[in-house]
Order: structure tokens, then sequence, then C-alpha cells
């Protein structure tokens, strides 16, 4: 045994000698050290891939996809209940909820354009005030004025905040603007005659 590791170490005199008369032999050892390669581990995430479930200030909102640093979700948002990591069954189940939220806008648009169509072809509505000197009337038309001859005349509900009226204070006609939906609005005459 002692024989085997004399015969397997070289002695530093020895080791040149031994290459020195064949190059050959000296070109296969540094090819079997450029074949040699190292595979270094690789780095863990950093970040992750969620999907918030509230509104967060400075990051972002409901159902917001987003890339955060892994300490901070793992420390912060995971432990809160505030965002989960994204799974293709979570994209999917994310993409049929902005359909249906988009078909129910969608909807909402319609009606709003119904409802436009219905005050639109009503003639006017009519506000009856005790009147003045000349075209004078006392006080001035309201928006809840208007409301309520509208729920008078077409049985339908509608909020005093959506409509928009002009500075009414004598007897005449006037356009007043209903905004029923971002993207609808109606414009209605108001008829203001006196008592």
């Amino acid at each position: 045994m002692a024989s085997a590791a004399s015969t397997l170490s070289w002695s530093s005199s020895s080791w040149p000698q031994r290459f020195a008369g064949n190059t050959n032999e000296a070109t296969k050892l540094s090819d079997r050290r450029t074949g040699l390669v190292v595979v270094a581990q690789k780095k863990a995430k950093k970040a992750r891939t969620i999907i918030l479930k509230e509104d967060i200030t400075d990051l972002g909102k409901k159902g917001q996809l987003l890339s955060v640093k892994a300490g901070y979700y793992r420390n912060y948002l995971l432990p809160l209940g505030k965002a989960q990591i994204v799974t293709p069954l979570l994209l999917k189940e994310m993409k049929v909820e902005e359909e249906r939220i988009e078909a129910e806008k969608i909807r909402v648009k319609e009606e709003a354009e119904q409802l436009a169509r219905i005050f639109e072809t009503v003639g006017g509505f009519k506000v009856k005030r005790k009147g003045g000197k000349g075209k004078l009337i006392f006080g001035s038309v309201t928006p809840q004025d208007l409301v309520d001859i509208i729920k008078a005349q077409l049985n339908r509900e509608v909020d005093k905040r959506i409509v928009s009226l002009p500075d009414i204070r004598e007897i005449g006609e006037y356009i007043a603007e209903l905004k029923l939906h971002p993207e609808v609005t109606a414009k209605v005459r108001v008829i203001v005659s006196a008592n």
C-alpha cells in the first residue's frame, strides 16, 4: 500500500522531467483542465409576481399584478393577507372576472343610453313658480325640483347630484344636463312658467 501511494504522488522535481520530452501528454493534460466546467448554484429569486387582494397605498390597487421583493411579500403582504402569489389558475380566474366586469360595464352603459333617450324624447319638464316683476320668479329652480318632477312624470328615481342646472331665476326655457354615466349625458328641457 505504501508503494501505491508513492506511485501516485509526484515530487516537484520529477514532474517537469516526466513531461519535458513529450509535449503530447502535456496538451492532453491541458485539454482535460479546459473541459472542466464549474456550475455555480443559481441565485435565489429576489422578486415575486403577486396579485393584490386589496388597495395598498404607494403600491397598487386591488387585482393589480405586481413584482415585489421576496422579503416584502413574505414578511408583510402574506401575513396580513394583502397579496397572493400568481399561479396559472389564478390568472385564469382573473381573466374570467375581468370579462364579467367588462360585460357589466357595457350593460350599465347601455341602460344609461336607454334612459338618456327616454329623457330626451320627453318634450320638456314644466316647472311652475310664483312670479314676480316682469319675467322674474321668486326663488330659483334647484336640481331637487327637477328630480321631483321627473319622478312625478316618468316614475324614475334620479339622484340630484347628477343634475346640472344653469342658474334659473326667470321665466323661460332652459337646458339641464343629467350625467347618467361617465360617458352618457342626457340633455333635457326645463320650461319655467309663473303661476
